[in-house]
């Protein structure tokens, strides 16, 4: 029988949230958090009684846990090793366990909680079990989250989609740095881009990347890589994306530079408001930061190359 495989992730309560939010930008679908850090307010809230199962009270508060549900036929292996990099450049002590569980229909349960998304002024996110969807003359961004990275609602996605559309020109070149499922390089290309590059370390992304740009018609214009964009990638470009964490934004800056033309816009995203002004000031010593805008406490920053010294 296949079985689906459950990812759980124990952490401190104090950082739950952002690390179910990093959780949610990997694997947006089969998530919830287990946190009994206000059991008793929560149940009050919730139930009005002061009633509560002892086995519940005797749980540890300090420890919280996310878990996340894997479909048959997606790596275990690849999923964690890729939590543990973006836990890891957040400073985000963890465990991670692996348990099978019963196999039930995950995908049309999650499927519930994803629901056509329009993002800037162009754009309407279509997930791919809608057919036939009328965006009201929006132009529609087909995507099948797979083992996901983003399927555009989270906010760093949709802040980076918004930003890429206030500064992409038609016939733009972009390169998309940690491409996940491609939705922001197939967005370009939507949009007006002549070409994009997206490029990933984790091969499960690559896969869903080149499958999503199938249904959205720019298969022939979309280019997906894997390994690291500094070996893998070649040419210069207009617009430079990368919505990934902090500390890769900061290890990656300095070299992002070689990729791009003289006039070209750097988009960064996936950055946690907590580490936005180490980012800030590590990026300066490279690039002019033109723009910056804040939502869900996730911000995301447009910058301009500086001169090389």
């Amino acid at each position: 029988m296949n079985n689906w495989t459950e990812i759980k992730i124990e952490v401190s309560a104090a950082d739950i949230d952002r690390a179910g939010d990093i959780a949610n930008v990997v694997v947006p679908y089969g998530i919830y958090i287990e946190d009994y850090t206000d059991l008793e307010r929560t149940v009050e809230d919730i139930a009005h009684i002061d009633l509560i199962d002892e086995e519940l009270l005797k749980k540890d508060r300090s420890l919280a846990y996310v878990h996340i549900y894997l479909e048959p036929g997606v790596s275990p292996a690849e999923a964690v090793a890729f939590l543990s990099e973006r836990y890891d450049s957040e400073g985000i002590s963890h465990r991670i366990e692996l348990l099978n569980c019963a196999e039930e229909d995950w995908r049309n349960n999650w499927k519930k909680y994803f629901s056509p998304l329009n993002v800037g002024e162009k754009l309407t996110i279509v997930p791919s079990w809608y057919e036939d969807y009328d965006t009201g003359g929006r132009i529609a961004l087909n995507i099948d989250p797979g083992l996901a990275f983003g399927t555009g609602g989270h906010e760093t996605t949709r802040l980076c989609l918004e930003m890429c559309e206030k500064y992409m020109k038609p016939g733009d070149k972009v390169l998309d740095v940690g491409c996940g499922s491609g939705i922001l390089g197939i967005a370009a290309l939507l949009t007006g881009a002549s070409e994009a590059v997206g490029v990933d370390i984790d091969e499960t992304a690559v896969r869903t990347a080149r499958e999503n740009a199938e249904p959205n018609g720019v298969a022939d214009k979309f280019t997906a890589v894997h390994g690291s964009f500094t070996d893998r990638v070649r040419g210069k470009f207009d617009v430079v994306l990368a919505n990934i964490v902090a500390d890769a934004i900061i290890f990656l800056s300095k070299g992002v530079r070689d990729f791009m033309k003289d006039d070209a816009v750097y988009i960064m995203s996936g950055i946690i408001d907590t580490r936005a002004e180490e980012v800030k000031t590590e990026v300066s010593k490279y690039f002019e930061i033109i723009e910056e805008h804040l939502d869900g406490g996730w911000v995301c920053l447009a910058a301009k190359r500086k001169d090389k010294k």
